[in-house]
């Protein structure tokens, strides 16, 4: 087939911008075609264009007058250089496929082609808002509905076969399509609608979300319903919309398998990755949108199974938000995307709560906007309203709650959140916050697919990220991914043996062949183990995470590996910035600032990173220390990303374990913020941390003056006053009213029996779960509990009365 327009054509209408003078009013105040009460789906397109365009702002304030006019520059520019052709609508975006299936290069071309429908909503949004210097351009409006008939005629029709990813026929494709349909509606000719209407109905029939499996689950069923809703509003079928409505009811409920929302909190997408801050944020995003769309319509959403989605906002997303940003342990292969990182992944998940508010009770809406207030005026590092990614509606949302007076910001929370059926913690402590990312026969090492995050290899093998409440909240933000040691990340034991891009399969396929991950909190601390198999490795150990009041104790023992190669855990490894001169002090002697600079600390005590925190290692510790500059691209990480080199400077911390250890083993202290002197006193107190246990069978810690007691038993038997019949987790904390706390898991989930001594006299039971079968109190605590496999791993909470 041959263009409807020349490229003459075009090069003329782009030369005759500047004498056009139409405009239209704003979207939010614009007309629709008949009365809302006459016609529902006018009034359905008014909605969704002000969801999509924005409203309550001024196109003359900022941030908003600079971001129009950008948007006015964007479409200005796609408007010159469209040049409709066979096989494509602009010379950088063919999407014509000479071998249409599968392989790489059709994921390429399919992306293409709905990265062109995307580019007309871009076109589309410039004609519709105030202030982009297009609004109203008529030569605009024609080149948009030029390239609609365009993009049917050669490839999206009710002809045509989808090829490459499925992604892009069905969701990336129509919903760009609808979008320019709802804002163009009254520019397109009925005949041209029914055509755009058929194509969508072609790729996606209402059999897409007959069943709640594959490619239909969690964010994607969110998205396919948008383009069914949308694909109603725009050719007038109720019966779409309705469907649309209906098929979000299987979203709601919690699940214990596979795709969406579980009861401790954990979100988790394509089976087996925790995906709370990237198709979680989707997900959140549409359901606001929609459920927005609907309110108060023939087809609002009623299911009272939706307030699962809003008791998620503070049970799922909240504990991974940080000063704005969303965590990169729940972002899976989308830390690889140059254009983005946690903060601008953060903020559209702060605007979807706002959104989502609206919905919501006065309480929950209230309650969360000051959340939101919270986490936007603390992100001193990348302002959301600095954010260029950010739409114009999710930036109007942000604006709108740092200006409200009437609220309060919340401040950060202060306590452990454990997810067992994600395999993540988080925890937070006044000046800090931590996050700890594992992996087990339920949770995949890490995500690689379409070309992304080809070395997230080990993110999986306990990654322990950490950030500070008014510093280093850029730490995986600054080209972190690009140019870090894929094999030296914080918190991880891994093997340095050589894997290949995107070792062990697509999409989350490779899981470690193991039970025992997981741990138990008392909402304030936690102690947290991961029985460790190595990716496409021999290397095994066990890791142990006590989360305390000021410092993480980490232990690590029983590593072993035969693959021939060296086997390293690394303590820290900080991103310093371009500069990368931060002071770094190694039992009160300073250490040279040159780079390159590395050594061997032999019998280390304590170490201090400026700017950081501190480190104490019990009883002394050999510990390899490096500062070097490292160099990497986005393209080595994402087939689509940049070529430029980009160079950051570390500061890296890490046990040599040396070549095939048979038993190694390690520990250590993670102070996050202490100073030089703090972390020196906590090294000199060497009553403070008392380790119990580090052998390949128990891993436990004392703490007196907290009065806690830990262990992690990977196998049965007997650690301080703890003794157990059976694999668990078990944290005790003795308090100052004569009571005490214990607390018991299962992370195996397997357990039918359990018992549990605590050699302390105990006088009576104050509260116990349904779990424990019996008690036995006295010279000694006696916990015998029944079959614990369907407890998931949660934490079962046992509060006693001291004799």
């Amino acid at each position: 087939m041959t263009s409807a327009w020349s490229r003459r054509t075009f090069l003329a209408t782009s030369a005759a911008l500047t004498a056009t003078a139409a405009l239209t009013p704003p979207a939010s105040a614009a007309s629709p075609s008949a009365s809302p009460t006459a016609d529902p789906y006018a009034a359905l397109r008014t909605t969704w264009s002000a969801l999509i365009l924005g409203e309550g702002f001024s196109p003359t304030a900022e941030p908003f007058k600079s971001r129009l006019a950008e948007l006015g520059a964007k479409a200005r520019g796609l408007l010159e250089t469209m040049a409709p052709v066979d096989g494509s609508l602009w010379p950088d975006a063919v999407f014509a496929d000479p071998d249409p299936d599968t392989d790489a290069e059709s994921y390429v071309l399919s992306g293409r082609m709905a990265d062109s429908f995307v580019r007309l909503t871009t076109m589309a949004q410039a004609y519709r808002r105030q202030g982009t210097g297009l609004t109203g351009n008529t030569g605009l409006r024609d080149a948009v509905l030029t390239g609609l008939e365009h993009l049917n005629s050669q490839v999206y029709n009710d002809g045509q076969s989808r090829y490459g990813n499925w992604y892009s026929w069905q969701i990336g494709a129509p919903q760009a399509l609808l979008d320019v349909c709802v804002l163009m509606h009254d520019a397109i000719a009925p005949e041209r609608l029914a055509r755009y209407c058929a194509a969508v109905d072609h790729f996606v029939p209402d059999s897409a979300v007959s069943s709640y499996t594959g490619t239909s689950t969690g964010a994607n069923r969110v998205d396919l319903c948008r383009v069914l809703a949308l694909r109603g509003v725009v050719g007038g079928t109720a019966a779409k919309i309705a469907l649309a409505r209906d098929a979000l009811s299987p979203v709601f409920p919690l699940v214990t398998r596979g795709d969406g929302l579980y009861a401790d909190g954990s979100f988790i997408q394509h089976t087996t990755v925790p995906y709370t801050g990237s198709y979680g944020s989707v997900m959140l995003g549409g359901l606001g949108m929609l459920f927005a769309l609907l309110k108060g319509t023939a087809w609002e959403v009623t299911d009272p199974q939706r307030q699962v989605v809003f008791d998620a906002v503070e049970n799922a997303w909240a504990p991974f938000l940080f000063n704005g940003l969303v965590m990169d342990g729940v972002a899976g292969r989308a830390i690889s995307r140059g254009e983005s990182d946690d903060h601008r992944r953060g903020h559209p998940v702060l605007a979807s709560i706002v959104l989502l508010g609206q919905g919501a009770s006065a309480a929950e809406n209230t309650r969360w906007r000051s959340l939101v207030k919270g986490w936007a005026q603390r992100d001193y590092y990348s302002p959301p309203l600095d954010n260029p990614s950010l739409g114009l509606t999710a930036l109007a949302r942000i604006k709108n709650v740092l200006d409200d007076a009437s609220l309060t910001p919340a401040p950060e929370p202060d306590g452990h959140r454990l997810f067992p059926d994600m395999a993540r913690s988080t925890h937070r402590r006044p000046g800090w916050a931590a996050s700890l990312s594992m992996a087990d026969r339920r949770i995949t090492y890490y995500e690689t697919g379409n070309g992304e995050n080809l070395r997230g290899w080990h993110t999986g093998s306990g990654m322990l990220y950490w950030w500070g409440d008014t510093f280093a909240n850029g730490q995986y933000s600054d080209a972190f991914w690009p140019t870090v040691d894929p094999c030296r990340l914080p918190g991880t034991t891994a093997s340095r043996k050589v894997l290949a891009n995107g070792a062990g399969g697509d999409w989350g396929a490779s899981l470690p062949d193991v039970n025992w991950v997981g741990g138990v909190t008392d909402k304030k601390r936690a102690a947290v183990g991961q029985y460790l198999k190595g990716l496409s490795s021999t290397l095994t150990a066990k890791k142990s995470w006590f989360f305390l009041d000021d410092t993480v104790v980490c232990l690590g023992a029983g590593i072993r590996s035969r693959d021939g190669a060296l086997v390293e855990t690394t303590v820290d490894n900080r991103n310093l910035g371009p500069a990368g001169n931060a002071p770094f002090t190694v039992d009160g002697s300073a250490k040279p600032l040159t780079v390159p600079w590395s050594a061997t600390l032999t019998g280390a005590s304590w170490a201090h990173l400026a700017g950081h925190g501190g480190y104490v290692f019990p009883g002394g510790a050999a510990v390899k220390a490096l500062r070097e500059n490292r160099t990497g691209r986005w393209r080595d990480i994402n087939t689509g990303g940049s070529t430029d080199p980009v160079s950051r400077k570390y500061l890296t911390l890490w046990f040599d374990h040396g070549e095939d250890p048979s038993d190694a083993a390690y520990a250590y202290q993670l102070l996050p913020g202490a100073s030089e002197q703090r972390t020196a006193a906590r090294a000199a107190d060497a009553g403070w941390l008392r380790v119990l246990a580090n052998t390949d069978g128990r891993q436990g810690v004392a703490v007196p003056s907290l009065g806690l007691t830990a262990v992690n038993f990977w196998f049965g038997g007997s650690v301080g006053p703890l003794v157990a019949d059976a694999p668990c987790s078990v944290m005790v904390t003795e308090h100052t009213d004569g009571t005490a706390t214990v607390c018991v898991s299962d992370p195996m989930r397997m357990r039918t029996s359990l018992t549990l001594t605590w050699n302390r006299a105990v006088a009576s039971v104050v509260s116990k779960p349904a779990t424990v079968t019996s008690v036995t109190t006295g010279a000694s605590l006696r916990l015998v509990f029944g079959d614990l496999s369907g407890t998931r791993g949660a934490t079962q909470t046992i509060r006693v009365r001291l004799s």
